[in-house]
């Protein structure tokens, strides 16, 4: 795929603020002077925004501040004029009712800031789960070339002798305690040892998984995604990205131009060969919709069915993001993705060549991280996608994270209407359940929690794990952190909120999972799921005012991103009319 670069020097969109000699551009240039900038700054270079994600409050960002002093570096080193825009931050460990809630304002927000302000080109400086796809939403929309950085993964953890993952052992150690098997002093000991470095979870979680998705989109330099936070190596990443976005703007190579249909077929792939977080479906779509491409649950089971997951990290494997950097990170996965056909290699990166340029010569320096063919972890590691009359619009599952010997399985439903059901009775030894029944969740979808929060992946009853059991058919409209693991159905659409067939299961219900089949099925009559759909009402919360009542209102559904349905579609980086 061709770019041919756009003419060099011509007037950038930060001149309507800067250049000239008017009373409007006095005001807007004469202002920004006193922080000192000299006259000649404002000569008709590129102006760079480094949208800033950090905060206190996100801890996995919280060393960011100091990554954009390599990208001012870069930047300047490049030609440009660099500026730091501190953006929408939604952490994922610290909001609440769930980050997943505030993804859509964030990329609002950075959408207006970048353009509302006299910013020709951006530096998207994330980390944490929805700061990634929430920067690229607001860029793909205003369509200003960006390139993305991300903070990278903290080191290993280690507790005991053991390697430990970050949110995966803090699942596996929570039903360990619940088990009877460790003990809660032991837990607490743990937790010291889970976040040793600044950075974003060390596992495939989603913060990883959207770092190595911006990565195999051709939105970051290659072999960002891997880098660790702490490593040397994170900073001169940074500063080269700074270099590069000041010659992005001058050949005017934009998200539209890098993220096409090609790219997130790729993308798809990749998050199947690495065991990727399944919350990267919702957001790729959500990015998709931005720029009006047309991607779809189909498109994510035609693409991802037949990738094997090479990958041998937590959740899915044994090893953790330290040690896939040092095996060679994701340019190995994407060489191997292309030498096995399953990559569009003309593609076109941030870097100006295509995919292909950036990783054919790689070498992969460790065979049990980055596993060969006949070694993965599973021959079809592409996010599945389960439909039937339980799921019309279609429910998703992580195969590489699941239990085999459940991927087809018949069981009674056990029904929670609510994660505050579900808590009031998970834990009493008269619940009807045992390890064959299928677990239920309702109303944690977009709408109905509100949010779509990360509650999926329901923590299993005290008296089934006493049994050894470690896992159990699960379905929701949930999500679930990339983190965790599990035979986990997700996302089911339409959500139960809106009256979507899941509202209206009850216990005692026999449901079939077939995964391989991709088949979802409420075992009652056609006629009876009509008439208990007719009789169904609403019985989750309703906000009666803010952003919550506003996201309620407008979000779609978890099958096409969960976007707010008035923000698909970018509107352009067009200039808006002066005030002064």
């Amino acid at each position: 795929m061709s770019f041919k670069p756009a003419e060099w020097p011509r007037k950038l969109r930060s001149q309507e603020w800067y250049g000239g000699t008017s009373r409007d551009t006095i005001y807007h240039r004469g202002w920004l002077k006193n922080q000192g900038y000299p006259n000649d700054l404002f000569d008709g270079r590129p102006v760079i925004g480094i949208m800033n994600t950090w905060s206190d409050l996100t801890p996995c960002n919280g060393h960011l501040r100091e990554l954009a002093e390599k990208v001012k570096a870069g930047i300047w080193e490049g030609g440009g004029f660099p500026v730091e825009v501190p953006v929408f931050s939604a952490s994922e460990n610290t909001f609440r009712p769930t980050a997943m809630m505030y993804r859509n304002l964030a990329a609002m927000a950075v959408e207006e800031a970048m353009r509302g302000q006299p910013i020709d080109g951006a530096v998207l400086l994330v980390g944490c789960d929805k700061t990634t796809p929430s920067l690229l939403m607001g860029a793909a929309s205003t369509d200003i070339p960006s390139i993305v950085v991300t903070g990278g993964p903290m080191l290993n953890g280690y507790f005991r002798g053991e390697r430990v993952g970050s949110g995966t052992h803090l699942w596996k150690f929570s039903e360990a305690v619940k088990a009877g098997e460790m003990s809660q002093e032991e837990f607490l000991e743990a937790e010291q040892s889970m976040s040793r470095s600044s950075g974003t979870c060390n596992t495939m979680g989603t913060a990883s998984t959207m770092a190595s998705m911006a990565e195999a989109l051709g939105m970051a330099l290659s072999g960002n995604a891997a880098i660790p936070a702490v490593d040397s190596r994170r900073r001169v990443i940074a500063q080269l990205s700074g270099r590069r976005i000041v010659q992005m703007v001058k050949d005017d190579l934009k998200p539209s131009d890098i993220m096409t249909k090609q790219a997130f077929e790729n993308a798809i792939r990749t998050n199947g060969a690495i065991g990727g977080s399944t919350n990267a479906v919702v957001h790729l779509l959500a990015i998709a919709g931005r720029l009006k491409i047309d991607l779809s649950l189909d498109d994510w089971d035609r693409c991802g069915r037949d990738v094997a997951t090479i990958v041998n990290l937590m959740p899915s494997g044994k090893y953790l993001m330290e040690e896939f950097f040092y095996a060679g990170g994701l340019p190995v996965v994407l060489k191997r993705l292309g030498e096995a056909g399953q990559l569009h290699k003309d593609s076109i990166t941030v870097s100006g060549d295509s995919i292909w340029e950036e990783v054919k010569n790689v070498t992969n320096h460790n065979e049990d991280v980055i596993l060969p063919l006949e070694k993965a972890l599973t021959q079809q590691g592409g996010i599945a996608v389960v439909k039937g009359n339980l799921a019309p619009n279609g429910a998703v599952l992580k195969p590489s994270a699941a239990s085999p010997h459940l991927l087809q399985h018949r069981g009674r439903a056990v029904v929670f209407e609510d994660i505050d059901d579900y808590k009031a009775k998970i834990n009493d030894d008269n619940l009807d359940i045992d390890e064959t029944c299928i677990m239920v969740l309702k109303n944690c979808g977009p709408k109905g929690y509100p949010g779509m929060a990360e509650v999926g992946n329901m923590g299993l009853p005290p008296k089934v794990l006493k049994k050894g059991i470690t896992d159990m058919v699960r379905i929701s409209d949930a999500r679930m952190s990339g983190t965790a693991y599990g035979t986990v159905v997700l996302h089911t659409s339409p959500e139960a909120a809106v009256g979507g067939p899941l509202a209206v299961v009850r216990n005692g219900d026999m449901i079939e999972l077939d995964v391989a089949g991709r088949r979802l099925h409420l075992d009652i009559s056609e006629e009876e799921l009509a008439a208990r759909l007719a009789a169904w009402k609403p019985n989750h919360d309703q906000a009666p005012s803010g952003y919550e009542w506003l996201h309620q209102q407008f979000v779609g559904g978890a099958d096409t991103g969960a976007d707010l349905d008035f923000l698909k579609g970018g509107r352009g980086s067009a200039v808006g009319k002066d005030s002064h």
